[in-house]
C-alpha cells in the first residue's frame, strides 16, 4: 500500500455495524458490513504513541449506542453512556460491564424517544457532570460517585431563556471554565422539531462566574470539543456528513475564540467508512484522538494525520486510563481498548 503500512491486528473482521438508533444516524454515518480493523500507521511517528504490537480489545458489547467514556481515578474504572438506553455502565478489570446510573439523562416520565446521556466529565471538585439529551440540560449528580444516584442539579439548561437543543460533550479549563456542544441529536425529531427553541447549533462557554456566552454558532453539528494541554486551543468536531471536519480555534485567556481554521477535513471518507467525526481527546504532549470516519484518528497538533486506529465499528468517543496508557472506545454497540506506548 503506497506509503502506508496497515497492520491488521485481525487480517480482516466481518464485523457488522448495528444500525444505530434513528436519531443519530446523521452523526454516526453509513452502515457497513466488511471493514479491516486494526492500526492504519501512516507515518512512524505514531509508533511513540500505539505500539507496533498493540492489540485491539472488546471489553463490553450489546449496548445500543455507547458513548462518552470517562476514567473515574478514585475508583479504578471506567463508566459510559448508553445514550437510548438512558443508562450509565461502568467498566472494571476483573469484574466487567456492570450497570452504574439509570436514568443517566432523562428524569421525566418513560418515553422511547427521550434519550439518556451522553458526554460525561469531572467537575474541578470531583463531581460528576453529564450532558443529558432528554432533560436538555448540562447536569452534576449530586451522589457521590461510589455511591451513584440519579439526584441531579441543572448547571445550565438555557440560552437567552430558550432550552437547548441537546449539549453533548464538554471540557472544563484549569480555571472551572465549562465549554460545551449543543447539536440536535437528542431530540425527538431533528429536523423541524416542535420542541426546537433555538435557531442555531452552538459552542459554548459557562465561565466559573457563571456567565455563559455562546462562542460559535457557525458549525451545523458540533460535537466533541477538547483543549490543548496549554489551554490556547480550543478543538471541536462537526459530525455533518456533509461538512465532516475537526476545527481549531485559538482562545484567548478571556475565553474569546478567533482564528478558526479547519484542523482536519474527511468528507471525502464519510460515503466509504463508518461513523463522523465526534468525540475526541488530547494527550499530554498535544496529539489529539478523534472519532471520525473509520474510527480513531491520531492527529499532532497542526492537523498531520498520523494514522488510524480501526475499529470496525461508527465510534462515538475516547477516553485515556488515568495513566494515559490505555485508550478507551466506544464504538457502537461496543466498548474497546487499545494500549498505548508509556511514555
Amino acid at each position: 500500500m503506497s506509503q502506508k503500512i496497515l497492520y491488521l491486528l485481525t487480517a480482516l473482521l466481518f464485523w457488522g455495524c448495528n444500525e444505530p438508533a434513528a436519531d443519530q444516524q446523521q452523526e454516526t454515518g453509513p452502515e457497513t458490513t466488511e471493514v479491516e480493523v486494526g492500526v492504519e500507521r501512516l507515518s512512524a511517528e505514531l509508533d511513540r504513541l500505539v505500539a507496533p504490537d498493540a492489540q485491539l480489545e472488546v471489553l463490553g458489547e450489546g449496548y445500543k449506542w455507547s458513548e462518552g467514556p470517562l476514567w473515574l481515578p478514585s475508583l479504578d474504572l471506567l463508566i459510559f453512556s448508553d445514550v437510548p438506553e438512558n443508562k450509565i455502565y461502568y467498566w472494571k478489570e476483573g469484574e466487567g460491564v456492570q450497570l452504574y446510573l439509570q436514568p443517566s439523562g432523562y428524569t421525566g416520565d418513560e418515553s422511547p424517544t427521550r434519550e439518556g446521556s451522553n458526554g460525561l466529565l469531572l467537575d474541578p471538585e470531583g463531581r460528576l457532570v453529564l450532558c443529558q439529551h432528554g432533560d436538555r440540560r448540562v447536569a452534576r449528580m449530586e451522589a457521590p460517585l461510589d455511591e451513584p444516584a440519579a439526584d441531579f442539579s441543572t448547571i445550565v439548561d438555557r440560552y437567552e431563556g430558550k432550552r437547548f437543543n441537546s449539549p453533548n460533550d464538554l471540557v472544563y479549563d484549569s480555571r472551572g471554565n465549562l465549554y460545551f456542544t449543543d447539536p440536535p441529536y437528542g431530540l425527538p425529531q431533528q429536523a423541524e422539531d416542535p420542541e426546537r427553541e433555538l435557531d442555531h447549533h452552538g459552542v459554548y462557554r459557562l465561565g466559573a462566574d457563571g456567565q455563559l456566552t455562546l462562542l460559535t454558532d457557525e458549525l451545523s453539528r458540533p460535537n466533541g470539543i477538547a483543549l490543548s494541554p496549554d489551554e490556547k486551543t480550543l478543538y471541536v468536531a462537526n459530525s455533518d456528513p456533509e461538512r465532516a471536519i475537526w476545527m481549531a480555534y485559538d482562545l484567548s485567556a478571556e475565553g474569546q475564540i478567533s482564528n478558526g481554521r479547519v484542523l482536519f477535513d474527511a468528507t471525502e471518507r464519510v460515503p466509504d467508512e463508518p461513523g463522523l467525526p465526534d468525540g475526541l481527546k488530547v494527550d499530554k504532549e498535544g496529539y489529539l484522538f478523534a472519532t471520525g470516519p473509520g474510527g480513531v484518528f491520531v492527529f499532532k497538533p497542526d492537523g498531520t494525520h498520523l494514522g488510524t486506529i480501526r475499529t470496525g465499528r461508527a465510534t462515538a468517543n475516547c477516553a485515556f486510563s488515568a495513566d494515559q496508557t490505555a485508550l478507551y472506545m466506544t464504538a457502537d454497540d461496543r466498548l474497546m481498548r487499545i494500549g498505548l506506548v508509556v511514555r
